[in-house]
Order: C-alpha cells, then structure tokens, then sequence
C-alpha cells in the first residue's frame, strides 16, 4: 500500500466523531508507519505504549489458551485507546475521547486493517 492509501485509510478512522487521531504503528518495535492525529497528541508515545501493550497481551492471551485477540480498548479518564491487529505485525490504533462511540470506531479500525 503507497502512502496516499494510507492516509486515506486513516482518514476514514478520524472521520467518526471523538476521534483524535489514527495510526498505524509496528507492533514489534511500537514504531510509526502512518499517522493522522490532532495537534498535541504524541504519536510516538502512543504508539511505543500501543505496541507494548499488544505484545503482552498477546503473551496472555497465548498462555491463557484462548486465541489471539481481534480488538482491545483501552478506556483511561480523558479518553481512550482502541486497536486492531492486522496483517505483517501491524496495528491500527485510534486515539478517542471518553463519550466516542466505540462500536463505530471498531467497525472503522476492522476494514482499515483488513486495507493494510
């Protein structure tokens, strides 16, 4: 996928109301591959905590013997962190606020993984 495929990816995340930003973020060294966020989010930080946060629960999840996980949100005081797995160690997380409807946000990060 070019980078325009990409950003139009991201793009359909950051269209549902309470989104603040969207990425794409390796999960084996938590680095960024695309990114759409709002002024004053810290992509970085994100995505280094998102890909820490994937790979131990992907540990768990493997040790509990009950498959790997296709969706995770994180819900935190002023907002919250959704993410889907996709293909080629990728994940697609959305930074949200707190009232987001995470439904939506969901079904938006399931097709731009099944895109990535």
């Amino acid at each position: 996928m070019t980078a325009a495929g990409y950003a139009r990816t991201l793009d359909l995340v950051t269209r549902v109301r309470g989104v603040r930003g969207a990425m794409l973020v390796s999960s084996d060294d938590g680095l960024v591959v695309a990114e759409h966020l709002m002024e004053g989010i810290k992509g970085s930080a994100v995505a280094a905590l998102a890909a820490s946060l994937a790979n131990r629960l992907r540990r768990a999840m493997v040790a509990a013997g009950v498959g790997a996980s296709v969706f995770w949100h994180l819900q935190c005081e002023q907002g919250a962190l959704l993410v889907v797995p996709a293909a080629s160690a990728i994940i697609v997380v959305a930074v949200a606020e707190p009232d987001v409807n995470v439904g939506l946000v969901r079904l938006e990060l399931l097709r731009a993984a099944e895109a990535v």
